[in-house]
């Protein structure tokens, strides 16, 4: 149980004083996944990026165009706009002892600009100069305050990143108050390194970020800044550390078989490995043939062949008398596998069967007997295969697809439906080297950077949304030649409804013209209908397949040869890299067009990449040069945690400092009871790593 000291910071915000019921939605929307509250350690964890200096800035006539600042001024004059004409701005004119300025409000409520300066008033406003015919001007000035409000404000006030309705100052006031609330708690960093860094304790850490002196004082290199990530990085490794130690306890299983079915799946197969690929499943073998249990990532860029090696490893586990799992982040996904495994199993003599959310009644009862009672060899299924109901005769392999969508607890639950079962787990989302230790730091890993022969590479281009009408005029000759069509819908302002509305308006406007060969798939529709407009498409009965991001991972349709992505600049490196490679599977040859709205730096460089190279490994190095911190496996949508504290690039030397200080402290304390070790157990519980406490409880 997570200790009381900690009880406070995981309180909702909505009991702060002042987060009433309008404002904790937006709380929520900001800091909690989808459908959880905000509480208040995410407030506190919610770093600022910037800091605006709010120390006045001397004299108007000192004052800069473009550049922001802070002014004492006298309140002259208002000329509101006149009747009946909006557009006309309201401007306030102030001056100092140097020279004066004018105010300008667009839509202003008299009354309000009226309480807020009146004439005669002395006010401080901060905000950004213009000039405007040669006069001085401040448009919507940030701040407008009197003597008292301003000597309250802080000398640099911290930006924060906000969601529409949310205003600085309330985020602010909400972060001073939660911390507050902080208590006093142990430290758990080696005093030795703390003393060497010179680092500030977690409490003084957060204070100096939400209260910054300076701007210097949020700079990644900044101590406070430092200290935080490295809390951070800690608590990751040794959650991954408590992982790893505890699967070597369970002793494993050799499992290993004579071969002469792999040998019948290799003749069965259209096509002979790579030579990635077949190093890889030899790693493999290795693992299942020795004592120890296998904990495996098989790390393989888009359509690099990881599927089959997943497959011809569950075919060992079977030779050795043993069952094996493949559990897929998706319905669309899992059905898919199946579909394209299920013969090549059969004609081995290898029974495989579906488990989803889906599968009921007489269906349901078929595979979990099969399942229970050993008959099924293999199953393929989504997270309904860790549920309690699932039980195997002697399950010996547990593959998980696209791993970073599933928690490390689901991965357990899954190990833990047979004992010592060997684990692989698999990612086309290519992780920066800097990247795989924080994330899958408890596993081995297993490389295919080679594309299977034959593959053709995929001609990208990228043209201005103003170009889409020429872009569908050209989908005529693809169509009357038969060829598949994605066009993928862009992500609008992270809501589901409008990302609704644009998909559902898009197929609309395609099936104005080309009528019923286009089809629509989204995230919102019933699994059935889902799955009857792939099969439609995978088919031909449509060919052009309207979509937001639900074919983002996996889908497999080998006469697929154009990929459109609206609205690319909206899209991050990593999920543009995966759409793409949703064509290019055939011997087809293959194009993606990145059509884009208004460009700036980041997405110009993104599509750059994206023409430039097809190497998946460099476009995640580029990734996360381009993102800096954040979620680099994707967008927010992918599921995967992004770091909050870390800056990957910036913070990357931590890394292998945080891995050596866990190993060092589980080596002499695995049970975490020195003093120190119970301080740990508190870090790991505020990071939320109690499932990392549970296997110490456990071992």
């Amino acid at each position: 149980m997570r200790p009381t000291i900690l009880n406070p910071l995981f309180a909702p915000i909505r009991s702060l004083q002042g987060i009433g019921p309008k404002l904790a939605p937006l709380f929520d929307r900001l800091l909690a996944p989808q459908g959880s509250e905000a509480r208040l350690i995410d407030i506190l964890l919610h770093l600022p990026h910037d800091a605006v200096d709010r120390r006045l800035s001397g004299r108007l006539s000192d004052s800069v165009a473009g550049q922001s600042g802070t002014f004492e001024i006298r309140v002259l004059a208002h000329k509101p706009s006149p009747p009946g004409r909006a557009r006309v701005p309201y401007r306030v004119f102030v001056e100092d002892e140097t020279g004066d300025m004018a105010l300008v409000f667009f839509n202003a409520q008299r009354a309000r600009i009226d309480s807020m300066l009146p004439v005669g008033s002395i006010r401080f406003v901060s905000g950004k100069i213009e000039f405007f015919d040669g006069h001085r001007q401040m448009t919507h000035p940030d701040r407008v305050l009197d003597a008292e409000a301003y000597a309250k404000l802080p000398p640099y006030e911290p930006v924060y990143g906000l969601t529409a309705g949310l205003y600085p100052r309330i985020l602010h006031k909400a972060a001073q108050a939660a911390l507050a609330k902080l208590p006093e708690i142990p430290e758990w960093i080696d005093p030795l390194l703390v003393k060497r860094e010179a680092w500030p304790s977690f409490a003084d850490a957060l204070k100096s970020l939400h209260s910054p002196q300076t701007k210097d004082n949020l700079a990644p290199e900044a101590p406070a800044r430092l200290r935080l990530a490295y809390d951070e990085l800690f608590a990751g490794q040794l959650a991954l550390l408590l992982m790893r130690q505890r699967m070597k306890k369970e002793t494993g299983t050799s499992r290993s078989g004579d071969g002469h079915l792999v040998k019948a799946a290799l003749a069965a197969l259209p096509f002979a490995l790579t030579k990635a690929q077949s190093d890889a499943l030899a790693e493999i073998k290795r693992d299942l043939v020795s004592h120890e249990r296998m904990l495996r990532l098989l790390q393989g860029d888009v359509g690099s062949g990881k599927t089959i090696v997943a497959f011809l490893s569950m075919v060992m586990a079977a030779e050795a008398g043993w069952q094996s799992a493949l559990m897929a982040p998706t319905e669309i996904l899992a059905r898919q596998h199946y579909e394209r495994l299920k013969p090549l199993a059969e004609s081995i003599g290898l029974s495989m069967t579906l488990l989803t959310g889906r599968e009921k009644g007489a269906a349901r009862t078929q595979a979990l007997s099969g399942l229970a009672e050993g008959s099924t060899h293999l199953a393929i299924g989504t997270h309904a295969l860790f549920q309690e109901a699932v039980e195997f005769k002697n399950l010996g392999l547990a593959v998980i697809d696209e791993q970073h969508r599933f928690g490390v607890h689901q991965r357990l639950a899954l190990a833990h439906k047979g004992d010592a079962v060997d684990m692989l787990v698999m990612t086309a989302t290519p992780i920066p080297r800097t990247l795989v230790l924080t994330y899958f730091g408890d596993m081995d890993v297993s490389l295919i950077r080679e594309k299977p022969a034959g593959r053709k590479p995929i001609d990208t281009r990228a043209l201005p949304l103003e170009r889409i009408d020429e872009i569908v005029e050209s989908l005529k000759r693809p169509l009357s030649e038969g060829r598949g069509i994605y066009w993928v819908c862009p992500l609008v302002d992270e809501s589901e409804d409008l990302d609704l509305a644009a998909v559902e308006e898009r197929a609309q406007s395609l099936r104005a013209i080309y009528g019923d060969k286009v089809g629509l798939v989204h995230g919102k529709m019933k699994g059935a209908d889902k799955d009857r407009a792939m099969a439609d498409f995978a088919s031909g009965r449509t060919r052009i397949l309207v979509s937001t991001t639900v074919i983002e991972v996996g889908v497999d349709v080998p006469d697929a040869t154009i990929m459109i992505i609206e609205h690319a600049e909206r899209f991050g490196l990593a999920q543009l890299h995966q759409l793409r490679g949703r064509v290019g599977r055939g011997a087809e040859r293959s194009s993606c067009v990145l059509l884009y709205g208004p460009l700036g730096e980041i997405g110009r460089a993104r599509i750059d990449t994206m023409r430039k190279t097809e190497d998946g490994f460099e476009i995640a190095e580029e990734d996360l040069k381009l993102r800096g911190e954040g979620d680099v496996l994707g967008t927010r949508q992918s599921g995967m945690p992004g770091f909050r504290l870390t800056v990957p690039t910036r913070h990357s030397a931590l890394l292998s400092i945080a891995r050596d200080d866990a190993k060092a402290l589980l080596a002499k304390d695995s049970a975490l009871h020195s003093p120190r070790g119970e301080a740990v157990r508190t870090l790991l519980y505020l990071f939320e790593r109690d499932e990392a406490i549970r296997l110490v409880g456990a071992g």
